[in-house]
């Protein structure tokens, strides 16, 4: 394999002006603390948050009065009075989710005589190879530079702040924070800001360090510190909060927050800056250098300092392969930034949030936004990253028995559309178009049969993935009812946040077995047949029973436009250009709809999607363009790509859908942060396809904008990574190897255009192939 040859400066962020909003700030996270960095020269801003820092506790998650509810919606369906159905249904309408909340801020006020800064040599980036934030600037014949990194082996954010002329550097440092909080600092050169109010309590601790007999450290009775005339000084940022599970009240939590702050400072003694910075680059790069990619052989960014903002606006003319990587890589970062073993799971805007109360609250919701977010964590090899997901759907089964016993009378459990840190699972408040829908729980059940089809992790299927669906499938084995032509059905139903035009004529949104509902349950049902037959269960009553209902299950139909049917009859719909796709789940990221097994309904989708358009949120984007790569379809999936890049401005952000903001958060607009995961996810499967027995070789690569180049280090299920090279637009060269010591030997089809050649791979050995698939070559690992 040909060496990939992305330089530095294609995996920078940048920027040559201190920001002027909050999404031109740069982000760094470890997961569980996040930093947003403005990089002012006068005055420098960065702002905190903190994973577990919510509004609420423990609620109660059930409704005695659904059931009647429940009684009467599904008799109107019955009846065919779709709309007085939809009326009905809000009935079952339960509260609004929490909202995730900020920390604060560290606050610096520097102290140089000649404010008169040469703004030509004001550089601000984000480096993705280092996971690290920097700023540099001149002020006179003094070099200005400061590092900003998030530490997840340490579980600190570090800033080193220095001048390279002697005693150079003098600043002011203090915490801050709009939730209500005091402050203190103390003669170790410490400030530590704590919550006051009720809730989950939070205490942040700063921790200053300076150049060894150079300049003075000044504690203030405003609980500020000044530092003048050193010649560097380094910052150390830890936090805690009162939250110990989704299902502890933080009043009864016996957690000291500013005990834990100042232990992990103890502990942080032993190390200098640069043991630190070392610690954090060997754990990133440990998960960030798994994955590589070249789109070009020649990449169109010199090595003059581009904006990255100016690199957005000139896209849609020069469309850049440099800019789809950084993009690419970008989404890697972000999620290596806000989920980690151990950390909750990457919310509505990852880990990212300047207000009291966020848009949408910040929470993740359970119809397409949370699953989007890991998408592209297995086939862009950060399969560690989906750990707090498992834990958080964990979480959701136990309050969602809760639910389904109280609300539906049924076994198992389930969780709806929206959901927050206490793992909410009753319906969301308001109309039942977005808050009646039953299948939050189940599309996040396919998470764990995915995993173990990329991993082949046994233990995880016996210990984790296979209790979790197992109790998804009792819920949907008792939420499916007796329907017409001897097929089962779910009722009542909709398709997430669209409506429809019922046979009278009236908007509805209720009805019955919906194509979503049917595709997820479709997807479940096959995952937890294929888990059994690894583990030895296919004997087993429940499976027996799957196997039964699998059969009744309402299949996917045609429309008569020849657009793929989003509900069970044929309605009229009013917004044929709605964000959602929800009946194409079966094509992606289900596996229902294929091009090799159902090529009538893989014809429809095309439909469909042409249907929908182009328009739409940053993550509406994201998800057509992996649905046209599952089509082959490389210049529509290419397309969207493109779509996604323009650059918004936030001081108007109601004259955009989608698009990038300079510091390239995706938007929907505002800030969502699933658009970042989606765009890796859909690259991911532009250049690779697999199933567990099949490999699909750049399937949907646009030729003429990507002719040369390489991608290293993906994931094919099997858990077998791949690396390929390709050259005019041709298949170069192929690497496929596996560390799976169970499966000694196994077997994988490789397709390549119209071509299939049947490949034994061996552990431990890599296998080349030619662009014609027609030259096996073998190398020892």
């Amino acid at each position: 394999m040909a060496e990939n040859n992305i330089s530095n400066s294609n995996l920078k962020v940048r920027f040559s002006g201190e920001a002027r909003h909050w999404t031109d700030a740069l982000p760094i996270g470890n997961g569980r603390l996040g930093g947003m960095v403005w990089g002012g020269v006068l005055s420098e801003t960065i702002n905190l948050n903190d994973d577990t820092l919510w509004t609420g506790s423990p609620g109660n998650y059930t409704n005695p009065d659904a059931p009647k509810a429940l009684s009467e919606v599904r008799k109107l369906v019955n009846d065919g009075k779709y709309a007085e159905a939809t009326t009905s249904a809000v009935k079952l309408s339960g509260e609004g989710s929490n909202a995730y909340q900020l920390l604060g801020d560290i606050n610096f006020k520097f102290h140089e005589t000649d404010v008169k800064y040469d703004e030509t040599t004001y550089r601000r980036e984000l480096d993705l190879d280092t996971a690290t934030a920097k700023v540099t600037y001149l002020i006179g014949e003094v070099e200005f530079t400061r590092q900003h990194f998030a530490s997840y082996p340490d579980q600190v954010i570090v800033s080193k702040i220095s001048g390279n002329k002697s005693g150079s550097l003098s600043f002011t440092v203090f915490l801050d924070s709009k939730i209500p909080h005091r402050t203190s600092a103390n003669a170790q050169n410490q400030i530590v800001m704590e919550k006051t109010e009720d809730g989950i309590k939070f205490s942040a601790v700063l921790d200053l360090r300076i150049s060894d007999d150079i300049g003075t450290i000044t504690v203030f009775e405003d609980n500020k510190i000044k530092v003048e005339g050193c010649d560097w000084a380094v910052i150390l940022l830890v936090a805690s909060s009162s939250f110990e599970d989704p299902f502890t009240n933080p009043s009864d939590s016996k957690k000291d927050t500013t005990i834990d702050c100042l232990n992990n400072l103890e502990q942080l003694k032993r190390y200098s800056f640069e043991q630190l910075y070392s610690r954090h680059l060997d754990d990133y790069h440990n998960l960030f250098h798994r994955v590589s990619i070249n789109l070009s052989k020649s990449s169109t960014l010199k090595d003059s300092y581009v904006p990255t903002s100016d690199r957005i606006k000139s896209f849609k003319t020069d469309e850049d392969p440099s800019l789809i990587e950084l993009l690419f890589q970008y989404g890697r970062y972000l999620l290596i930034s806000c989920s980690r073993p151990g950390t909750q799971p990457a919310n509505l805007q990852g880990i990212w949030n300047d207000k009291v109360y966020p848009p949408w609250d910040g929470a993740p919701h359970l119809n397409i936004n949370l699953q989007m977010n890991y998408w592209h964590s297995l086939p862009c090899s950060l399969h560690e990253c989906q750990e707090p997901l498992f834990d958080f759907i964990k979480n959701l089964s136990v309050n969602g028995s809760k639910t389904a016993k109280v609300n539906y009378e049924a076994n198992g459990w389930v969780a709806h559309q929206v959901s927050d840190i206490w793992a909410k699972t009753s319906p969301d408040r308001g109309e039942a178009v977005w808050a009646l829908w039953p299948m939050g729980g189940a599309w996040l059940c396919t998470h764990l049969w995915e995993h173990y089809s990329y991993t082949m992790n046994k233990e995880f299927l016996a210990e984790i993935a296979y209790p979790l669906l197992e109790g998804c499938v009792l819920f949907l084995l008792d939420w499916l009812i007796e329907g017409k032509d001897e097929y089962v059905q779910t009722n009542p139903s909709t398709s997430p946040e669209h409506m429809f035009t019922a046979p009278d004529g009236q908007p509805a949104s209720v009805s019955y077995s919906s194509t979503m509902d049917m595709s997820i349950i479709k997807e479940v049902f096959s995952a937890i047949i294929s888990a059994a037959q690894v583990l030895g269960k296919s004997e087993d009553d429940l499976i027996k029973k799957v196997v039964e209902s699998q059969s009744k299950l309402y299949p996917t139909q045609i429309a008569k436009d020849g657009s793929i049917m989003e509900w069970a009859q044929d309605f009229v719909d009013p917004d044929v250009h709605h964000r959602h796709i929800s009946h194409l789940f079966g094509l992606f990221p289900g596996h229902t709809i294929t091009l090799e097994e159902t090529p009538e309904l893989c014809k429809a989708a095309e439909v469909t999607l042409n249907n929908r358009g182009e328009e739409g949120p940053g993550w509406s984007t994201t998800w057509k363009a992996a649905s046209w790569a599952r089509l082959h379809n490389s210049e529509r999936a290419y397309q969207m790509i493109k779509h996604l890049f323009d650059l918004v401005d936030p001081e108007n952000e109601s004259n955009y859908e989608g698009g990038l903001y300079s510091n390239m958060f995706t938007a929907h607009p505002p800030f969502q942060i699933d658009a970042n995961f989606g765009f890796s996810a859909a690259v991911a499967e532009m250049l690779i396809q697999s199933s567990v027995t099949d490999i699909y070789l750049i399937p949907a690569l646009p030729r003429d904008k990507w002719r040369n180049g390489s991608v290293e280090g993906l994931k094919a299920r099997g858990n077998v990574t791949v690396s390929i090279s390709w050259s005019d637009g041709d298949l170069h060269e192929l690497r496929l190897w596996s560390d799976d010591r169970e499966n000694q030997r196994f077997t994988k089809t490789i397709h390549y255009n119209d071509m299939s050649v049947v490949a034994t791979m061996l552990t431990g050995t890599v296998y080349t192939f030619d662009g014609k698939l027609r030259t096996v070559k073998t190398a020892s690992l």
